[in-house]
């Protein structure tokens, strides 16, 4: 059976250059202040969702990201490994979200692509490592979830099987569709690049990337399949109340930058009698042994 699918993805910061500027006053996250890159485990989502494209011949994968215009990047990612498109949430109304706006929005959103057979998507994003967005999306929406998924079996009779990782081990579970999956990052690594694919799909933009570019935009005209979707909240009928910062319970405290540095350095000579002394004052005074 052919199956539609939504990849739901994430345009997230680099947490592996944090610096002193990465948090905002108000305690939002400084995405400029940071490298912008592919959410890892909504790779491995990816992955499974090309996977199942792959089984089920006919089947359409679509990305989903919520963000500014320039998330649209990860949706040509997603492209240039075998998803069919994507659209990008956008709206100044979305900014500042919490897990339950983000939710909303994006349930929101899926509401409006309608025709889903599966949702999947990354157990957590690295920016805030709350793992709720695809279990709050399920609830949302009134699907069944499945949770901490190694791998997609495959679907039958109406069915999807999934083993899932858990605290003692692994199991294999089914449920019916629709349904929502998430993803861990022990899952199957995403597939390289297709070059087939970014040739094809080099020239894919959104509206407001095209927005200064003539040509560009001729071409959007001229083959529609290269559109990057945009979509605002005006669009999928959204709330403002239940968008952004207004929608968003989650309240920042309080900030504290942590700085590691080492308290003192010493030099040995490269030979066993120092090196022996070194180990033997490590395990006397608890740090390794």
């Amino acid at each position: 059976m052919s199956l539609n699918i939504i990849v739901l993805a994430k345009q997230v910061p680099d947490t592996r250059n944090v610096g002193k500027d990465a948090m905002k006053e108000d305690g939002t996250i400084n995405r400029s202040a940071l490298p912008a890159i592919f959410n890892p485990e909504d790779l491995n989502a990816l992955e499974q969702a090309l996977k199942l494209k792959e089984q089920n011949p006919g089947s359409k994968v679509t990305l989903l990201t919520m963000g500014p215009p320039r998330a649209a990047e990860i949706v040509r990612e997603g492209m240039y490994r075998g998803a069919d498109g994507g659209i990008v949430l956008s709206d100044r109304a979305f900014a500042g979200a919490d897990t339950l706006a983000t939710s909303y929005a994006l349930a929101t959103a899926v509401r409006k692509i309608g025709n889903y057979d599966i949702i999947i998507g990354g157990r957590q994003a690295i920016d805030g490592d709350t793992a709720q967005v695809g279990p709050q999306i399920a609830e949302k929406l009134g699907l069944p979830q499945v949770t901490y998924a190694e791998e997609i079996v495959g679907v039958a009779d109406g069915k999807v099987t999934v083993t899932r990782r858990i605290e003692n081990g692994v199991e294999t579970v089914s449920a019916p569709l629709p349904l929502v999956v998430t993803v861990n990052g022990s899952a199957a690594e995403c597939r390289p690049r297709n070059a087939k694919a970014v040739m094809k799909f080099k020239r894919a933009a959104s509206l407001t990337e095209a927005a200064d570019n003539d040509a560009l935009k001729a071409l959007l005209e001229q083959k529609p399949e290269l559109l990057v979707k945009e979509w605002n909240a005006a669009y999928v009928d959204a709330d403002l109340e239940q968008c952004g910062l207004a929608g968003s319970p989650t309240k920042v405290k309080g900030i504290e930058n942590v700085v590691f540095t080492a308290k003192d350095a010493r030099a040995i000579e490269n030979n066993d009698a120092e090196l022996e002394a070194l180990i033997k004052e490590l395990i006397a005074n608890h740090t390794i042994g």
